[in-house]
């Protein structure tokens, strides 16, 4: 389906409307989004992202391939001077591909999430400051998310991995591991992005996917196919990837600490409400979590 390019004063871009259109909430969206989607955060969420102890962080490296991080710290490693800023004090894991798209100008999406209240809110930007200490986005727009699909988690201590932060594989050919740890999964993210346009610049995003465990169903050559189950509608990554098939996932080893980073390439198939993901490439981040987050029973 061709996206429609006339979407002048709505908050959504062309493919995110599309989405809307196929789902046929395309009317009630543009109202909604005009209401909920905002160029500056409320003081909830400021204070909401300064209570976490690990952020989500969608990048696009200079080939042009999207990658989920997480970024953790002591809370209050996350900082709103003001409305439309966050200043974060944490570096990226050795080896994550983020650390070079912290650059002043580059586009980066942030979801907060707090597992044990299953509260999310998110934010994009743009990279205003970038040292050895951190960086500052400014926020393009922000958004809060609704709780579902969100599985309760605790802290529990450290994570088993804690001290070998400063080991990564990278990987063309998913291993064992990796392929246990997609299939077990109730919990991922992903990230997406829409190119500049004449008039527009990049979008990134990065959103949580969940699920029961087992929800992912892995090929035998390794493509992931995601269910994609109703949420707030705003279909923020499937518009994304309507534009641009790339998307970046992001699995976590809540136990031992381990993030699996992979990029790779999309197919949306609305009949049957899923998409498909083909990987390309990735990284193994050891130890980059360095707390044991346990499942939470009702």
């Amino acid at each position: 389906m061709q996206p429609d390019l006339s979407n002048e004063g709505s908050p959504w871009h062309e493919g995110e409307r599309a989405a809307q259109r196929l789902a046929g909430v395309a009317e009630r969206m543009d109202v909604v989004g005009k209401r909920v989607i905002r160029p500056f955060m409320p003081d909830q969420h400021r204070l909401f992202f300064a209570t976490l102890p690990f952020v989500i962080l969608g990048s696009v490296d200079q080939e042009g391939w999207p990658w989920a991080s997480l970024l953790s710290g002591e809370p209050g490693f996350v900082q709103s001077p003001d409305a439309v800023t966050l200043d974060i004090t944490a570096r990226p894991s050795r080896g994550d591909p983020l650390a070079h798209s912290l650059a002043l100008g580059e586009r980066l999406g942030m979801l907060g999430i707090e597992l044990s209240t299953r509260r999310r809110n998110r934010v994009n930007g743009e990279v205003i400051r970038a040292d050895a200490e951190g960086f500052s986005l400014r926020v393009d727009q922000s958004f809060g998310n609704c709780p579902k699909y969100i599985h309760p988690r605790q802290h529990a201590g450290p994570s088993v991995g804690i001290g070998s932060s400063s080991m990564f594989e990278s990987f063309t050919v998913l291993d064992q591991r990796a392929r246990a740890l997609i299939t077990e999964a109730d919990t991922f993210f992903v990230a997406s992005y829409m190119p500049a346009r004449e008039g527009a610049p990049q979008s990134t995003d990065v959103s949580h996917r969940g699920g029961p465990p087992g929800f992912l169903r892995l090929a035998a050559g390794g493509s992931i196919t995601v269910p994609d189950y109703p949420g707030n509608l705003f279909f923020n990554t499937l518009g994304n990837l309507m534009l641009n098939p790339r998307a970046g996932l992001l699995f976590a080893d809540f136990d031992r600490g381990d993030l699996l980073q992979i990029t790779g390439v999309t197919e949306i198939t609305w009949q049957e409400q899923v998409w498909r993901f083909e990987p390309s490439h990735g990284r193994w981040l050891k130890g980059a979590l360095p707390m044991r987050l346990e499942r939470l029973t009702s």
